[in-house]
């Protein structure tokens, strides 16, 4: 056990990079049902999902996509799926792995994700995780 505090008792912020300020605010406000909490341009918009302080970085590019830069875990993945699909959302599918009709995936250890793009094409996921222990 190490000697220092660290990090573990403190809330992480989120920090995604979008370049189109006006759809990603419709999106992660109407869309994703984010609250918005201030609008700092040049710099982010922020977001309130569900405790935890989400920056949107406001850049002239995006850096090159490299995965998933979002996930949230959700209790019921199908149900979230169908919900942002209703809202219109798109989910993604990977040739690479077995996705069901929805798009979800079952990992080895029985995870279920979704992934999904932003308007500026960042990659999110909703995930349900049944052996995650808090």
């Amino acid at each position: 056990m190490p000697s220092h505090t660290g990090l573990a008792q403190y809330n992480i912020i989120g920090f995604v990079t979008i370049v189109d300020v006006a759809r990603a605010k419709e999106f992660y406000g109407n869309t994703l049902g984010l609250r918005l909490i201030s609008e700092e341009p040049p710099f982010a918009l922020v977001f309130d999902a569900h405790g935890i302080m989400l920056r949107l970085g406001m850049g002239k590019e995006l850096p090159p996509a490299q995965g998933t830069v979002l996930g949230w875990q959700v209790p019921d993945v199908v149900a979230v799926v169908k919900d942002l699909g209703q809202a219109g959302v798109a989910f993604e599918r990977y040739g690479f792995m077995q996705q069901d009709e929805l798009g979800i995936w079952t990992t080895p250890t029985g995870a279920k994700v979704a992934w999904f793009k932003d308007p500026d094409g960042n990659i999110l996921s909703v995930s349900e995780h049944p052996d995650w222990e808090k």
